[in-house]
């Protein structure tokens, strides 16, 4: 299988914003003075939540969803013009950042300008009517790719965002979107912008395999490292899920991880993160401050890209609605953002193409991970629950500085005191 993989993107973060929810005016516009913070976090690319116009048949909440899409080529005029988008797009890239937009091409909604110009190009059920395959949501009807002038109406789609600066596309459910489509998609995209970032949302491991027993397509996400650079965690994020309520040891999410070193292809690449638009706050699990900073360099330390989704850095633990105007908190928790800072400096450290390993101390909710390549070797000592225990590390006997304090950690025996800090050394 070709692989596509860039390993360069393993050591970048990515910050997703939802224009509406972003700032109080909820515009593209507004965005850019806040692009400099951003920036400073440690940010390589800038995801932009959907950026079109939104549906009003069926729509959810006041505003309806984003992902309810009436308009592949045309931006939001809640958000501003077109000449607004692209004064955000060039604010992002005169900071040193790229772009990525979210595409939307299992469905649209109900009253898309696609719909109206060209109902072939979409699902009808037995009883000749559009929907959806799974039939999750209401708000939206599923294309049909069994129709090729689909296939190159979407192409020429992602062809012009891509000639107006766009440097990447997160793919919305990419799993339920045929392989091949994806494959003719970047190598088209290729052409206006070889450097072109692809990312799947490839979907969880149960709903996958729950559409694939009702005869719906669905990718396997081994296959989708031929078409996408990165994709989501979702195949070990329900045993995640489980692990924060309680439910399994931590083992059991550290041994997934394990497997994914074993089962995909070299450079893998998948997307990490604690939360997003989808995925409650990861402080609305862990209220522990000091169990929330580990938390949060356990995500650097992962292998893959690093995904913060806006107000993660203020400690939010309220997911924003995405029907309606719900700004983000800047006040209420603590700020993250010097944490950030330094975790991305750790993570530049690392290699593009480190191996991984993950072991449990489950007595003590301790993750105990190590990754290294070309003669290095990082150890990261995590206490999910902000223990203090004495753990058995892989790394000769000494005294390192730790990565993510500078702080003086010793070694002895085999031993390593963890007080219910983050802890990330590296051994030469």
């Amino acid at each position: 299988m070709a692989l596509h993989t860039d390993p360069r993107l393993q050591k970048q973060v990515i910050y997703s914003i939802y224009v509406r929810n972003h700032t109080s005016e909820g515009t593209f516009r507004a965005v850019i003075p806040d692009l400099d913070r951003i920036r400073d976090l440690g940010t390589d690319i800038i995801w932009l939540m959907p950026i079109h116009p939104i549906g009003v048949q069926g729509k959810k909440g006041t505003l309806g969803c984003p992902y309810a899409n009436r308009d592949y080529r045309a931006v939001n005029p809640a958000y501003g013009t077109m000449e607004d988008f692209q004064a955000l797009v060039d604010a992002i890239h005169a900071r040193g950042m790229k772009c990525m937009i979210d595409v939307v091409y299992n469905h649209t909604s109900p009253d898309s300008v696609l719909y109206r110009e060209h109902p072939e190009f979409f699902y009808h059920g037995a009883d000749g009517r559009t929907g959806n395959k799974m039939g999750d949501w209401a708000d939206v009807i599923d294309l049909d790719y069994s129709n090729r002038e689909l296939w190159q109406y979407l192409t020429d789609t992602l062809v012009m965002w891509a000639k107006r600066g766009v440097d990447g596309f997160r793919c919305d459910v990419a799993s339920f979107v045929p392989l091949a489509f994806w494959q003719q998609a970047r190598a088209a995209v290729a052409e206006a912008n070889p450097n072109c970032m692809w990312l799947a949302e490839t979907v969880h491991l149960s709903y996958g395999c729950l559409a694939r027993r009702r005869g719906v397509y669905s990718m396997l996400d081994y296959d989708a490292f031929s078409a996408f650079d990165m994709e989501y965690e979702y195949d070990v994020r329900e045993v995640f899920d489980r692990y924060l309520r309680g439910e399994i040891a931590l083992s059991h999410y550290l041994d997934m991880l394990n497997f994914q070193e074993g089962c995909y292809p070299a450079n893998y690449n998948k997307l990490r993160f604690l939360e997003n638009h989808d995925q409650p706050r990861i402080a609305s699990f862990v209220r522990d401050e000091r169990a929330l900073v580990n938390y949060t360099a356990m995500l650097y330390f992962l292998k893959g890209t690093t995904l913060l989704y806006a107000g993660q850095e203020f400690e939010n633990d309220h997911l924003p609605s995405l029907f309606d105007v719900d700004t983000i908190d800047r006040e209420t928790g603590r700020d993250l953002s010097a944490l950030l800072r330094r975790l991305y400096g750790v993570k530049q450290r690392f290699g593009c193409e480190d191996w991984f390993h993950a072991e449990a101390d489950d007595e003590n909710d301790v993750a105990l991970l190590s990754r290294g390549g070309d003669g290095r070797r990082f150890t990261g000592v995590f206490s999910l629950k902000a223990k203090a225990a004495d753990v058995r590390v892989d790394m000769p006997d000494g005294t390192y500085e730790n990565l993510v304090d500078g702080t003086k950690i010793s070694v002895r025996d085999g031993l390593l005191h963890c007080a219910g800090a983050p802890v990330i050394l590296q051994a030469e």
